[in-house]
């Protein structure tokens, strides 16, 4: 007969690592990481978050309307509104030299655009068939109270402060044409002669609100200095000076922009 026996030691050493390798981290029952943080730093951090979101989508909201309305007029220009299209005859009085002579009748025409959200006229003046003078986009934005040429011929761009007292604010200069439309109305046939003078060179249209800028970007732009407007006949200046005609009110205007 065999008789066995264990060492009692080795099997304390044994229960004991059974032991170490069960411990099992326990957690309380109703503690949470957060609790550590005070109440106070959580709320405000809520809000934070809150109006962080907040003005986030303001951005987004208020950034996506003006990329659609900016690509939207570059796109079209604006062609959803009503374009109008207008033929004024005048009394060119300006070549009288003698007296008693008689004054001539002439006419030109041009495309009209009024923007009355954006308080904005264009105006596009084709070559004209009987008219010594170059053809021209204009843009009148009373928002910038700024008035900008475009001499196609040249492709030069002058700009100048918006002169009120020619030029009709866009809400009754399209009652304007619609009176003329329908007939109602027929626009008076004097000429208003006004003469500018090139000064200073632009160099940063986008300064100039974004109607101008669009008319003006990558083109030579000036300022203009304005002389004073006169009714009837003129004698014409010896100098270099490019003529538009135009109609932006009851009468036709000439201008007249001269270099020093």
């Amino acid at each position: 007969m065999v008789k066995l026996s264990f060492n009692s030691a080795l099997a304390q050493k044994d229960g004991k690592k059974e032991e170490e390798n069960s411990e099992v981290l326990i957690i309380p029952d109703g503690k949470e990481f957060e609790d550590d943080v005070p109440l106070g730093q959580r709320r405000a951090w809520c809000w934070c978050m809150c109006f962080g979101l907040a003005f986030m989508l303001a951005g987004i909201v208020l950034g996506g309307a003006y990329l659609y309305k900016y690509f939207a007029l570059q796109e079209t220009g604006g062609a959803s509104r009503g374009v109008y299209f207008c033929g004024v005859r005048y009394e060119d009085d300006l070549i009288l030299q003698e007296p008693y002579a008689d004054s001539a009748v002439r006419s030109f025409r041009e495309s009209i655009q009024i923007l009355e959200e954006e308080d904005v006229e264009l105006i596009n003046v084709p070559v004209p068939e009987f008219a010594d003078s170059d053809p021209a986009d204009i843009v009148h934005d009373f928002h910038r109270k700024l008035t900008a040429y475009l001499d196609l011929r040249l492709n030069k761009c002058y700009v100048i402060p918006l002169n009120t007292s020619i030029v009709m604010p866009p809400k009754n200069f399209l009652e304007l044409l619609v009176n003329i439309k329908s007939g109602s109305y027929l626009p008076q046939s004097y000429l208003i002669h006004e003469q500018m003078v090139i000064t200073d060179r632009i160099d940063k249209v986008d300064q100039l609100g974004f109607f101008i800028y669009r008319l003006c970007r990558d083109k030579e732009t000036y300022k203009l200095q304005r002389r004073e407007t006169i009714r009837g006949i003129q004698k014409r200046e010896v100098g270099n000076c490019h003529k538009i005609l135009h109609f932006e009110n009851k009468f036709a205007v000439e201008t007249l922009i001269c270099e020093q």
